[in-house]
């Protein structure tokens, strides 16, 4: 238990504890070891205080941790900037919004936190709130004038953020206050289409068909579509979604000329694969048209034996030559995924039986 600061210096000791104190919501403790009033050293230190790497103070502590009741003492009593920044210059009202605490987040706006203040990689509240499923609190920072077209240093607005998430009611919402919200890219020319398809969000992508006019097949920097995030993604009843509402191409090229079908393979969605063949007759050889390598060369390449399997069983031809002359063998030695060098062939072809060992590559993250 904290002995009462009957000096007005404060070792580090003391103020950590006052952090835990903030954190736990211990208010009581806080009134007995702070001594409020703007003529107390003691309050004037915690006001000033920033705490560890990241430089928050009491006040961001609070709203994180959704203490109402330690955030209006901190405020009122202590004299706290309610536009406090820490080292990301994140405001209390960042941390409030990012937790969804609707009740921290309404009295930060009453006593005049800025409602679209920006943190590092310019970041608002809003869009920290569309990271969650919390539609009160988005209800609350718009009301206020929060502008959901305000994009971060990626090219995000809110609306990107809220289609990741995925909440059909807050991406009605935002349509209903900002109408042309959803014409925006990022700054690799990524849609909330694409967004929405990459993460699987399917009410939100059959949304987003109804109310806005995407241009079928539109793509990004990389000559990405929404189809290829889904189906690279597993997301299949998406895919259809798309191929149904959308008139989606599951033969789009993006710009290395990779078509659905090739990014399925480095991504070792088998079921995908099976859906692009199978179901909508997509040619396993297909060749990318930039380089000529068939889904086969990717799968090798990325060490997928299980995807190899697939590739084989749904036809694949494993001496196809890319355009420097490279067959799926080559690509897995390039690969460096030729664990298992020795091929028995079946007694009716010349398809080989043992396969590579895995060795998976990490992939690319989300361009958004």
């Amino acid at each position: 238990m904290l002995q009462p600061l009957i000096s007005t210096n404060m070792d580090e000791h003391t103020l950590k504890q006052l952090v835990k104190l903030t954190q736990e919501g211990q208010l009581s403790s806080l009134q007995k070891h702070i001594t409020p009033g703007g003529g107390s050293t003691a309050a004037q230190t915690v006001c000033g205080k920033h705490f560890g790497r990241s430089g928050d103070t009491l006040l961001h502590y609070a709203c994180r941790h959704g203490h109402l009741d330690v955030v209006e003492y901190l405020v009122k009593q202590v004299g706290m900037d309610v536009e406090v920044c820490n080292n990301d210059y994140k405001r209390p009202l960042h941390e409030a919004a990012s937790m969804s605490h609707q009740e921290c987040v309404s009295y930060l706006l009453r006593e005049g936190a800025k409602v679209d203040s920006l943190k590092k990689a310019d970041w608002t509240p809003l869009m920290m709130a569309c990271t969650r499923r919390n539609l009160h609190v988005i209800q609350e920072l718009l009301c206020h004038g929060a502008d959901p077209s305000l994009r971060n240093k990626d090219g995000w607005n809110s609306f990107h953020i809220a289609c990741r998430e995925g909440d059909p009611l807050i991406v009605r919402h935002l349509l209903e206050i900002a109408a042309d919200v959803w014409r925006t890219k990022s700054k690799t020319h990524r849609t909330p289409l694409h967004t929405a398809a990459m993460h699987g969000c399917e009410e939100v992508v059959q949304i987003l068909l109804e109310r806005c006019v995407y241009t079928p097949d539109g793509h990004d920097s990389c000559g990405v579509t929404p189809f290829m995030d889904a189906v690279r993604n597993g997301h299949i009843s998406l895919a259809r979604l798309l191929l149904d509402k959308h008139q989606a191409s599951p033969t789009a090229a993006d710009t290395l000329g990779a078509q659905p079908l090739h990014q399925v393979a480095v991504t070792g969605q088998e079921e995908a694969l099976r859906f692009l063949v199978r179901d909508l007759n997509v040619d396993v050889n297909r060749r990318a048209t930039n380089i000529h390598l068939t889904a086969l060369h990717y799968a090798a390449k990325e060490g997928h034996t299980s995807t190899i399997k697939t590739l084989l069983e749904l036809g694949a031809d494993l001496c196809v030559r890319d355009n420097k002359g490279r067959t799926a063998l080559h690509m897995a030695s390039i690969g460096q995924h030729a664990t298992q060098p020795e091929l028995s062939c079946s007694s009716d072809s010349e398809t080989p039986r043992t396969y590579l060992a895995p060795e998976r590559d990490s992939l690319p993250g989300d361009q958004m």
